[in-house]
């Protein structure tokens, strides 16, 4: 099998014709039609969730601050004036941090001058490498459930939305699916691992099955890796190592998910350099740069010990553990999570297959708000996924053992 250069990428994503940035919105109104988002159920649950004093579960942030030493370096830098825009594509003391990381966790050796990006969060650096990658006409593929903002920028690229269904309960697609779901017109495949909604890790042979059909038909890759380090027994493997695939792979990251600190919004993307060219030609037009300060707080992170990364780990699953025993004592079946701040739980075991009508109701009758996985699917996935809940335990113990304490009242309630 012969692979593509990142150059013949980039000619046969120009061959269709002007970029996406040189274009009108053309997805603008296929993106307005389209229910099946989940913007407003998010901001409808948290909403309900405020009115009922409810314990949120649904929406993935920590109630807990990062490492002192982030926060201190972060004071640091706005005390001594690292207050203004920094370099489009990063501070250098980042870029160089970024490489080092993936150096030592991954022996990928990336060049911090020409294949590191720093984005304002991983959002942004998906929603910059679509735009850049694919337009109307292409297929971008992606798992599905799948993180809501996927769904939004694919529209908006104009490009179409193809899907594989990840099966319950363990979230892998069915033999051949994968295959099935590529075409000619298959421009990107974006893959989110460790999974964000249903807390899969992707095996080694699922990885490597999505990079021999990337190469068979000339797609870029695009991988979302925010939960890296938040895995749960299966080590992380990000699919730039894979063979075949380095050539293909722009990497995504963040530092908000390792570190707590959702609300800085630094991430960043790695790559080959003719890839990541593109991609920073379409983020100098969104953000062009962003938190400087935080840029050199993130930097101090990643050269945190080994310790830090593997007790994150330890702790995250402890949480994990806790709010499972919540939710079966709630008579919920609760499914594997491998990593990320997500379990799933089956709502049918308690006789109830719309887990989006439950949601609705659970910060009134309990106390405890979740998120329906049906929102992250189109509308066969929706079906597909009608009983389940998604709810995220990267909370403090406390806080997860006062929910725990509601959910076993859920049978009454009902």
């Amino acid at each position: 099998m012969s692979f593509s250069t990142p150059a013949s990428l980039l000619r046969s994503r120009q061959a269709a014709g002007p970029a996406p940035w040189q274009r009108t919105a053309a997805g603008a109104n296929l993106l307005a039609a389209d229910g099946n988002l989940g913007v407003t159920i998010f901001e409808e649950i948290t909403a309900t969730a405020g009115r009922h004093n409810a314990i949120n579960l649904g929406q993935g942030f920590p109630d807990e601050d990062g490492p002192a030493e982030m926060l201190d370096a972060a004071r640091a830098a706005i005390a001594s004036g690292a207050n203004q825009y920094a370099p489009g594509q990063g501070l250098p003391v980042l870029r160089e941090a970024i490489a080092a990381h993936q150096d030592r966790f991954y022996s990928l050796a990336v060049d911090p001058g020409t294949e590191v990006i720093v984005s304002t969060g991983a959002t942004e650096a998906i929603a910059s490498a679509l735009l850049a990658l694919a337009g109307p006409g292409d297929e971008v593929l992606t798992f599905e459930p799948f993180y809501d903002s996927y769904g939004a920028v694919i529209g908006l690229s104009g490009a179409t939305h193809t899907t594989v269904a990840l099966q319950a309960p363990h979230f892998l697609p069915d033999d051949g699916a994968l295959e099935a779901a590529f075409s000619e017109r298959t421009r990107v495949v974006l893959v989110n691992n460790p999974h964000n909604p249903t807390g899969t890790v992707l095996p080694r042979e699922v990885l490597q099955q999505v990079v021999d059909l990337a190469a068979r038909y000339n797609a870029v890759i695009v991988t979302d890796e925010v939960y890296e380090h938040l895995t749960f027994g299966p080590q992380h493997i990000p699919v730039a190592t894979l063979p075949g695939a380095a050539e293909r792979t722009l990497t995504v990251s963040s530092a908000g998910k390792t570190f707590s600190v959702t609300g800085w919004k630094i991430g960043w993307l790695t790559g080959p350099a003719p890839l990541v060219s593109a991609v920073r030609t379409v983020k100098t037009f969104l953000s062009y740069t962003s938190g400087t300060p935080f840029q050199y707080a993130v930097a101090v992170g990643l050269g945190l010990p080994d310790a830090y990364f593997t007790e994150a780990a330890a702790t995250l699953k402890a949480k994990r553990d806790l709010l499972g025993e919540g939710l079966r004592a709630a008579g919920m079946t609760v499914l594997p999570s491998s990593g990320t701040y997500f379990l799933t739980a089956d709502t049918s075991a308690l006789g109830i297959t719309d887990a989006t009508a439950l949601a609705r109701r659970l910060p009134e009758l309990i106390g405890v708000a979740a998120i329906p996985v049906a929102v992250f699917c189109h509308a066969d996935g929706a079906q597909r996924t009608r009983s389940l809940l998604r709810f995220a335990f990267c909370k403090k113990f406390e806080v997860l053992e006062q929910a725990s304490e509601r959910l076993a009242g859920l049978g009454g309630a009902l």
